[in-house]
């Protein structure tokens, strides 16, 4: 019964991870988590 929990939690932060990746995307995020707001030096602000 403990397994099945810690594999239920571990799902549910899969699958909101994955959800909130995608509505990053489909909103035109190109950068996301960054904590700058895309005004930093990586790779991915610097293509905008």
């Amino acid at each position: 019964m403990g397994n099945l929990i810690i594999v239920l939690i571990l799902v549910a932060i899969i699958f909101f991870s994955a959800s909130y990746v995608y509505k990053s995307k489909k909103s035109g995020k190109k950068c996301i988590g960054c904590p700058d707001g895309c005004s930093c030096n990586c790779e991915k602000c610097k293509t905008k």
